[in-house]
């Protein structure tokens, strides 16, 4: 695991095939970097302005596709 602090409040954490943002504690996108798997993914649940600018910053300018919230907790709960 590979644990990556981009700014205050802004982390992104490698982990295996992911690399998952996570804003404040909350895991919000992730990135699968596997050979034959590939994609982005960001939350489709609102958290805040500050969240959504970080998860902007963190995309810059990559298309992602929405995905629910529970599946990146499940994803994050991987990394603990």
């Amino acid at each position: 695991m590979n644990l990556k602090p981009i700014k205050a409040n802004m982390t992104e954490v490698s982990f295996g095939k992911y690399r998952i943002l996570f804003s404040y504690e909350t895991p919000v996108a992730y990135e699968i970097v596997s050979g034959d798997q590939s994609g982005v993914y960001r939350t489709d649940k609102f958290w805040s302005r500050t969240t959504t600018r970080h998860i902007n910053q963190w995309l810059n300018g990559r298309f992602a596709n929405n995905i629910e919230q529970k599946y990146l907790d499940n994803i994050a709960l991987e990394v603990k």
